[in-house]
């Protein structure tokens, strides 16, 4: 399996100070994902936990709905320089009944941070597509129990500790209780990752969840909650747009700038519960 991080020499400057050393990098390094042989998808990742990434990616475009839909997911026999299995390229192969994903999934290319796709046609998509609409989940979560969130997830981010590099997608039950972290290079990576953890286990729909995210709220990553039934989304920055007009969309609650006591609710306010008895009400 292919290392999360690698140590390279770096020059070290403070004002005139200057000192040789080693600095611990977070790894990237392509993943092919094939479904039934057939290329689908090539993205750019922190190795380790693929098989969750492919099936997070898998039930956000909407290729699966269940842990049965995959009848098998293995390592296809990429070689590199040394001769080794690079561990790069994962096959999935889908029950028997389950059709092959549509043309329109295809993204035979590297994506991005920025990546999927946008205007009234992706809303009207997900829309169409989504079996686990959260707008009927009546969870709801305190405003001090969201608060105590990005530092618990801080505090889960092994790697990043180390390096500094990486985005994490926590997966929490609304009464506070972590349920999963996963990192990433990439934002969308570490949410495949969580979701595809929460799949495995039988999670999906997460009911009573809420999904933190260590960066911004793109449109992508709402679409993603979305697919997977989540309640509550909510990132340690800004939303975009399209991600706010989404959310609505679905009825999801969304969050941004979330920091210390201070968060923006910029949709489903009422399932954020504020006052001396949140805790009380948010068990409700």
């Amino acid at each position: 399996m292919g290392r999360v991080t690698t140590r390279r020499p770096v020059l070290r400057l403070d004002g005139d100070r200057v000192v040789r050393r080693t600095d611990a990098l977070t790894v990237e390094e392509p993943l092919e994902l094939r479904v039934g042989g057939q290329a689908l998808a090539v993205t750019m990742r922190t190795p380790g936990h693929d098989v969750e990434l492919a099936h997070g990616f898998l039930l956000t475009e909407g290729v699966i709905h269940a842990v049965s839909d995959v009848a098998a997911a293995r390592y296809c026999a990429g070689k590199g320089p040394d001769g080794r299995n690079t561990y790069n390229v994962l096959d999935v192969a889908l029950a028997p009944g389950v059709p092959p994903p549509d043309p329109g999934v295809e993204r035979n290319f590297y994506t991005t941070s920025s990546c999927g796709v946008c205007g009234k046609a992706a809303l009207d998509a997900v829309r169409l597509r989504t079996r686990f609409s959260p707008a009927s989940d009546s969870a709801r979560v305190s405003a001090r129990t969201l608060a105590g969130m990005p530092g618990a997830l801080r505090e889960a981010q092994r790697v990043f500790a180390s390096t500094g590099g990486l985005h994490a997608a926590g997966l929490f039950r609304a009464d506070g209780e972590l349920l999963a972290v996963r990192e990433d290079v990439g934002r969308h990576n570490a949410v495949d990752k969580v979701l595809g953890w929460a799949l495995l286990d039988g999670r999906v729909p997460l009911a009573g969840c809420v999904l933190l995210v260590s960066g911004r709220a793109s449109f992508e990553l709402v679409q993603k909650a979305a697919m997977a039934g989540v309640p509550v989304l909510a990132a340690v920055s800004a939303p975009s747009s399209l991600a706010v007009e989404l959310a609505e969309e679905q009825g999801m609650t969304l969050v941004g700038f979330l920091r210390g006591e201070t968060m923006n609710v910029y949709t489903g306010a009422e399932r954020v519960v504020v006052g001396a008895d949140q805790e009380m009400e948010a068990a409700r």
